[in-house]
This record gives C-alpha cells, sequence and structure tokens, in this order.
C-alpha cells in the first residue's frame, strides 16, 4: 500500500475514477442505441488527430479532439441522412481515419515513442493537465445527463417517438457523439488510442446484462467502469503489464461474468420454452 504515497499513482487512481465514469456513460448510450462502430470510428479518428499533433509539433491532445469532432460532424449527417447505409457511410469515415493514422506514423521521422504511447496509453504517466482535463470531462458529462435525462433517454429509447413529441431528437443524436469524441479524447493518454473503445463498450454492455432501466444501466456501468480502471492498475503495477491492456482484460472479464449471471438470460430461456412448449 505504501505505492500509494506517490503522486503518480495518486493521479492514476484519480484517472481511472474519472475515465471509467466518462466512458461508461457514454458507453450506456452507444451501447442502448446501437452505434458500436460510430465509436470505433471516431476512437480512430482522435488517435489519427494526436498523431498529426506529434508529427506536426503540436499539442496531440488538441488534434485528436478536432479530428474527433470532425468524424462525428460527418458521422452523424452520414448515419442520418445519407443515401448510402450508415454502415456504409460509418465504413467510408473509418477507413479515411484509419488511412491517415497510418499515414502520419509513417511519416515521423525517428523513433516513434510518443506514438506508440499513443496508441497503448499508460495511465501510470497521466500528467497534471490531462487529470483536469478528464475531471473536467466527467464533471461536464455528468451534469447534462443530470439537466437532459427524460430528453436523451427519450431520443435513445424511443427517436421516432421524442421527435413526435418536439424533442430536438438530432440534436441529441449529435450531442451524443461529440460526447463521444470528447471522452475518446480525455482518456486516450491514459487509455491509449487502441484500447479506449473497450472501456466504453465493455462496462455498458455488461450493465446492459443486468438490467432494463437505463438509470441504473448508467450506474451500473459507471461501477464497472471505475473497477475495471482500478482493477486493471492493480494488476498492471502487481504483474508489470501494460496498463491500458490489463484495464480493457479487466474489462472484458467483467462482461463475461455478466453475460454468465444475466437474469435476461433466464428470462430468454424461459420464453423459449414457453414457445417451444406451445408448439
Amino acid at each position: 500500500m505504501n505505492i500509494l504515497e506517490y503522486q503518480f499513482m495518486q493521479n492514476a487512481l484519480l484517472a481511472g475514477l474519472c475515465g471509467g465514469i466518462t466512458c461508461a456513460v457514454v458507453g450506456v448510450f452507444v451501447v442502448a442505441m446501437h452505434l458500436s462502430f460510430i465509436g470505433v470510428c471516431i476512437a480512430h479518428a482522435a488517435f489519427a488527430g494526436a498523431l498529426l499533433g506529434v508529427w506536426a509539433g503540436f499539442d496531440p491532445l488538441l488534434g485528436a479532439l478536432v479530428f474527433s469532432l470532425i468524424a462525428a460532424a460527418a458521422i452523424g449527417p452520414l448515419a442520418d441522412r445519407g443515401e448510402l447505409s450508415p454502415d456504409t457511410s460509418i465504413g467510408i469515415v473509418f477507413s479515411l481515419m484509419l488511412g491517415l493514422a497510418f499515414l502520419f506514423m509513417g511519416l515521423m521521422p525517428g523513433a516513434r515513442t510518443e506514438a506508440l504511447n499513443l496508441f497503448w496509453g499508460s495511465i501510470l504517466t497521466v500528467s497534471r493537465r490531462d487529470l483536469i482535463f478528464l475531471g473536467a470531462v466527467a464533471l461536464v458529462m455528468i451534469g447534462l445527463v443530470a439537466a437532459f435525462y427524460k430528453e436523451v433517454m427519450a431520443v435513445v429509447c424511443h427517436r421516432q417517438v421524442a421527435v413526435a413529441v418536439g424533442i430536438p431528437a438530432a440534436l441529441v443524436f449529435y450531442g451524443i457523439l461529440f460526447a463521444t469524441g470528447v471522452t475518446i479524447t480525455a482518456s486516450l493518454q491514459s487509455i491509449g488510442g487502441l484500447l479506449v473503445y473497450s472501456l466504453i463498450l465493455n462496462p455498458a454492455a455488461a450493465a446492459y446484462q443486468l438490467t432494463y432501466s437505463l438509470k441504473r444501466m448508467l450506474l451500473i456501468a459507471s461501477a464497472f467502469g471505475i473497477l475495471s480502471c482500478w482493477a486493471g492498475l492493480a494488476a498492471s503495477y502487481l504483474f508489470d503489464l501494460p496498463s491500458g491492456a490489463s484495464i480493457v482484460i479487466v474489462s472484458s472479464i467483467i462482461f463475461g461474468l455478466a453475460v454468465a449471471f444475466s437474469p435476461k438470460r433466464k428470462v430468454r430461456r424461459w420464453r423459449e420454452k414457453t414457445l417451444a412448449a406451445g408448439d
């Protein structure tokens, strides 16, 4: 426990707290609205923007934020009103961002240490600036969800009904996309561009297995997100493992346990037996 006396470990624990909450909250909306591939696309856009910053010599965090917001702005209309199917439109943006990421990495001269750090992430090296940004994103995210919970719930659950009663569903939908981009940017340094989306998806998908209530899903997912970060951090320290990979593996284990003990699974089996008996 003496390790907790060090500043870098305290920063890592706080980053895990804030990152676990923000990723989980955004993840609930991503899972509930079936936007999984959109999140993957935005994650790669943030990674490409950060690599551009490293190559061009400006703040990688700024590049990640700009690229993730550009991707979100492009995906929204394409998914909403594009003549192509949403998956095709998102796939085009995803392939562009993936190509840009490899392009910027290939253009870097010499060692690519900073690029690889963004690729894998390291919660143990989170700076105070990164921590402040992550904490601010967490507070803003919680505040927005609390203030507009009814509107967000209406759009997530019944988007067409939300439009019919006068809720600006498109604005809420784009807001969720932008929130995903900002969350991924804030978590880039601690989790890494390759793995950050797993922390968004896994705790939310695990919570989805355990409840039908969106409010309880937000709380459970946040708890799973924090647990994933802290348990992964502990495993990283004890067994000398990469911190980002450890966090994602723990979140995957939590999802596996949630599926194994899911009450929805029992309900599904009961329905299948009932239908079989009726036949």
